[in-house]
């Protein structure tokens, strides 16, 4: 929710335009009122939002959760888009590390055989990273994170059918407690948490 949020806030002022990207950010930065908490709080949320995944990752690890396998193979395309989401957030800044970060990463596809060359420059939309791929990443980078969201609900749909599952193995359907108040308070509490660990990092350690 935050990283959705915060960048909607953040597209308001970005300019996905190779001459005028870096600027755009620099922009947000300096001129936007609170552009500079904003741009952090998103920067650092995905980097909080990962540490949490890889949390889940090893809870379903160390609770057999991969035996749900429509559950756990829901999950693994999660993670998939959320890394792709975060690589073409990375090269949004239009930074030297973003430029070298997508030539370097989208070659890769290059090693695939027959097509990768043609693959790679699908991609770029040319013959070098340019002003095209800057602008579909823009565009990947906005629609992924609400395709990300429907994913999520299809995920927890299917952890309802199935049940979550416990270190011990046994079947906990005896001591079943109600959603309201009580995970619903807990999911709050955890947001809010969150939340203040977020802002706190942007406002104490905004050149982080």
């Amino acid at each position: 929710i935050t990283q959705i949020l915060t960048g909607l806030f953040l597209a308001m002022h970005y300019t996905s335009d190779i001459s005028t990207a870096f600027s755009s950010v620099v922009h947000i930065c300096r001129d936007v009122n609170y552009g500079w908490l904003i741009r952090n709080m998103h920067a650092n949320g995905a980097s909080f939002f990962f540490i949490c995944i890889y949390m889940h990752i090893a809870r379903g690890l160390y609770y057999g959760s991969y035996l749900y396998k429509e559950t756990w193979n829901i999950g693994v395309v999660l993670l998939l888009l959320v890394m792709m989401t975060a690589f073409v957030g990375y090269v949004l800044p239009w930074g030297q590390m973003s430029f070298w970060g997508a030539t370097v990463i989208t070659n890769l596809l290059s090693a695939v055989p027959y097509v990768g060359d043609m693959l790679v420059q699908w991609i770029w939309g040319g013959f070098s990273v340019d002003n095209a791929t800057l602008t579909r990443f823009f565009a990947f980078h906005f629609l992924l994170p609400f395709i990300i969201a429907a994913v999520t609900i299809l995920h927890l749909l299917f952890l309802h059918e199935t049940g979550s599952n416990n270190p011990a193995g046994l079947n906990s359907d005896a001591d079943k407690i109600t959603f309201h108040p009580y995970f619903s308070y807990k999911d709050l509490l955890g947001f809010v948490v969150m939340l203040l660990a977020l802002t706190s990092l942007a406002l104490f350690s905004p050149n982080l």
